[in-house]
This record gives structure tokens, C-alpha cells and sequence, in this order.
């Protein structure tokens, strides 16, 4: 049986919010803080480091700690969305992360601090799918659905961008502690507001929880993104990556298995029989990867070589960040038009096209003449690429399986940035250290590695806008 046709619609008649909109900026200011914090805090390690005694290797963990525990959990928290209440969940989580926020700006040890991130990650993890299955419920029309999820995409791509601006200022002004503390005035209006403008849940989901599901396929995931974590680290060659690797593989197979057999499984299979769910995770996958190493090499490429500091560096990605938002706010009337895969295909090629572009920057490049226009371009791709991406994931999508789309999109675009980071990382770095040895200079050879960076984002998006013209609707 397929359960998305089953499942329970939210209807018109029985709104979950008289005030959408704004209830849907109070969610997307949530989503905001979720995104912003997988990036805001690498301004501040270096600080952060002297002052907790953490050297490099440790400092690592600040980051990875956040994200085993958000792409883990993600579906798991997805599933208790959709099981326990969408609006429950994401209080819940909401909750969880304010306090990690302020537990982790009070830390004065390693150990206390890695404690707050790993339950920030969480948090995180019930608070992002609970909001985008939230979304679903606030806009069961299928246009102005669109228009939402324009919003929504505009939101994640901003928190990216804005991570580096926002970790330079507040860290050269009030110091480290603040990359956290800014999460819990902002946490606490979201949990004042969302009480007050959506209503309670309403039926839910009946039957067990899929313990044997969850507990496989989060430790599969944390074993994935473990092994990516550690060939950025660690390279290839080094046996760790190899283990987890395995281990993920293993622990898929019997989540596949127990899922097959179970009566009321974690991740119904079935899902995936909706084709536009399912190549809406594929080209997220793909675009993550693209994204999350194209923001780390941009930001390094700008402070290593070119010489900007983390202020400068920040306020760089402002016209990208305006880029995309201008564009998600345009997109939704073009789906509607043109329809979502055709706007998703032209988004992910002007992304590649602006990719190119930077890669073919020196390294003496002048921001005004050989970095604005190729970042222009890359905002105008990630703002068309993400709301299309997004609104077919949840394209055909019920209420009762709003969360378990959410956490699918959610942890897609978690283990693509995890991908991308590795294998194009690590590609950069093999670049590098080739010039290097081939007597290039420190700056010109960075400059060659980030460029293989930059043209291998430009295929992965290629390679998405390939998919979605050859994918087919049954």
C-alpha cells in the first residue's frame, strides 16, 4: 500500500493558522538558525581554540559533532513529526536547541562545549523536518505552497551565506561566545510565537514506533557522514574512513531488511514511488555538495589568498546572498508557469555556468571585476535551484508523511554537503599539493585547487540538471 495516498490532508476547512504568513516567517526564522549554525562557528574556532585549549584536531569536532547528531537523527526526527505532532516536535526541538545555544556559549571546557553541540545537532534534527512538514499543512494549495517554499529556500540559502559575515562580526566584536548566544533571543520569539499563531496537532499517526528502524538507520547515518567527516580529515588512505564506510553499507542493507518486513516501518519504501519526492532528494544530494563546498572554499580562498579578513570575507557575500533571495522570491510564480523541473534545470546550469566562471579566477583576482559577476550568477542559480528543489520533495506529499519528507530532504542535503566536502576537498587539496611540487607559488597553488573545487561543484550541478531532464514522472 502506498502510504502517501492514504495518509491524512490537511484541508482548508480546517486551517492550522489564521495568520500563514507570519507564522511562516516565525518558522523560517528557526530554519534560519539551523542552517546559519552548521556555518557561523568555523569564523571562530581559531579564538575559540586558544581560549579552550583545543588544538586542531579537537577544534574538528566542534563542527562534527553538530552534524553526526543533526544528519543522524534526521529522520528519525521526521517520523516522530509525523507521529507525536509536527507543532509538538518542533517546540520540542526548538527548545532543545536554545538551551544547547546557551550551553554551549557558557562552556569553559572542550568536553562541555562538544556536550552542547552534539545536542544542538539534535535539536536541530527534530526542529527542521517538524517546520517544512509545518509549512505543508499551513499551504495545502499547491500555488501558494509554492510561493512559501520560495520563501523557505530563500531562508536556507541566506543562513549559508550569512554564516561567515555574521561569525566575523560577532566574533571580532563580542567575542566567540556569541555565535551562540545570538540563537537564544531569536529561539526564544519563535517558541512565544508559534504557540500563539498555529494550532494544536490534530490526528496523528496511530502504531508503534519502528525502534529497529530508527536505531539502525541512525546509526547507519552517523556512521556515513562519520566516514566523511574523517576522509576530510584523514584522506583515503587511512583505514578509518574505510570502516565506517563498511559499516554504513551494513547497517543500510539491514534497514532496507527490517523496513521491508516491518508493519509500520520508520521509512515506508513506498515513499519513494512518488518520483518527484524522490528526484527532488537526488538533485539535493547533488546541489549540497555543490553548496557546502562551494561556501568553504570560497570563504578560505578569500581569507588565504587574496588576504581579506573574516569581515571582509563576510560582507563579500552579501550580493550573492541578495541574488538569492531577489530570485526565490521570482521563482514560484516561474514554477508556476513553466513548472518546477524546466525552472530546476535552467537554475542548475546558471549555477555550473557561475562555478566555471570563479574557477577562472587568478590568485591577485579584484572582487569588483572577477568575483562579483560569477557570485551574482552563483546566487541566482542557488535561489531558483533550491525552492525548485524543495517544492518537489513535498510535491504529492500528505500530511502524515510531511515529516518523514522533510527529514528525507533534509538529511539528503546534510550527507551531500558531507560528500561534497570530502571528495571535492579532497581533490583541491591533491591540486595543491601537485603545484606546489611543481614550484608554484603558496597562493597560486591554492588558487589551482580551489579552481578543480569550483569546476567539480559546476559538474555535480550539471550532472542534477541532466537527471531532472531525463527523469521520468511513473
Amino acid at each position: 500500500m502506498n502510504t502517501i495516498s492514504t495518509a491524512v490532508r490537511p484541508t482548508i476547512a480546517a486551517p492550522r493558522s489564521s495568520r500563514r504568513w507570519l507564522a511562516l516567517s516565525i518558522l523560517a526564522l528557526a530554519q534560519f538558525l539551523v542552517v546559519l549554525d552548521a556555518s557561523i562557528v568555523n569564523i571562530a574556532l581559531p579564538v575559540l581554540g586558544r581560549q579552550l585549549g583545543m588544538d586542531t584536531a579537537a577544534l574538528t569536532w566542534v563542527i562534527t559533532a553538530y552534524v553526526l547528531a543533526f544528519g543522524g537523527l534526521l529522520l528519525l526526527g521526521g517520523r516522530l513529526a509525523d507521529r507525536y505532532g509536527h507543532r509538538r516536535v518542533f517546540l520540542i526541538g526548538t527548545t532543545g536547541f536554545v538551551a544547547a545555544s546557551a550551553l554551549a556559549g557558557l562552556s569553559f571546557s572542550s568536553e562541555m562545549l562538544l556536550a552542547a553541540r552534539a545536542v544542538q545537532g539534535a535539536s536541530a534534527a527534530l526542529l527542521a523536518p517538524a517546520a517544512l512538514a509545518l509549512l505543508t499543512h499551513l499551504f495545502p494549495d499547491a500555488k501558494e505552497r509554492t510561493k512559501a517554499l520560495g520563501v523557505w529556500g530563500a531562508v536556507a540559502g541566506i543562513g549559508s551565506a550569512a554564516g561567515v559575515l555574521l561569525g566575523g562580526i560577532l566574533t571580532a566584536t563580542l567575542g566567540w561566545q556569541a555565535v551562540f548566544f545570538v540563537n537564544v533571543p531569536i529561539g526564544v520569539i519563535v517558541l512565544v510565537a508559534i504557540p500563539v499563531l498555529v494550532s494544536r496537532d490534530g490526528a496523528r499517526a496511530s502504531g508503534r514506533l519502528d525502534a529497529a528502524g530508527a536505531i539502525t538507520v541512525t546509526a547507519a547515518l552517523v556512521a556515513l557522514v562519520g566516514a566523511l567527516s574523517a576522509v576530510e580529515r584523514l584522506g583515503f588512505q587511512h583505514p578509518l574512513p574505510l570502516v565506517l564506510f563498511a559499516v554504513a553499507v551494513v547497517l543500510g542493507v539491514v534497514f532496507v531488511a527490517v523496513e521491508r518486513r516491518s508493519a509500520d516501518p520508520l521509512v515506508p519504501l513506498a515513499v519513494f514511488r512518488n518520483r518527484d519526492l524522490a528526484l527532488g532528494n537526488i538533485v539535493m544530494l547533488l546541489a549540497g555538495a555543490a553548496m557546502v563546498a562551494l561556501f568553504f572554499a570560497l570563504s578560505v580562498y578569500m581569507q588565504a589568498v587574496l588576504g581579506y579578513d573574516a569581515l571582509t570575507a563576510g560582507l563579500t557575500q552579501l550580493p550573492l546572498a541578495g541574488a538569492l533571495v531577489l530570485v526565490a522570491g521570482v521563482v514560484p510564480s516561474l514554477i508556476g508557469r513553466l513548472g518546477t523541473r524546466p525552472v530546476l534545470a535552467v537554475s542548475l546550469l546558471v549555477l555550473a555556468a557561475g562555478l566555471v566562471w570563479l574557477a577562472l579566477a587568478p590568485s591577485d583576482a579584484v572582487f569588483l571585476t572577477q568575483l562579483l559577476g560569477p557570485t551574482l550568477l552563483i546566487g541566482v542559480g542557488l535561489g531558483g535551484g533550491f525552492v525548485a528543489t524543495t517544492q518537489l520533495a513535498v510535491e504529492g506529499v500528505e500530511g502524515g508523511e510531511a515529516g518523514l519528507a522533510g527529514g528525507l530532504i533534509n538529511t539528503s542535503q546534510q550527507i551531500g554537503g558531507a560528500v561534497g566536502l570530502a571528495v571535492l576537498g579532497t581533490i583541491a587539496g591533491l591540486r595543491t599539493a601537485s603545484l606546489e611540487a611543481g614550484g608554484a607559488s603558496t597562493a597560486e597553488a591554492l588558487t589551482g585547487g580551489f579552481s578543480w573545487l569550483f569546476l567539480g561543484a559546476a559538474g555535480l550541478s550539471i550532472v542534477g540538471a541532466g537527471v531532472v531532464m531525463v527523469w521520468r514522472r511513473r
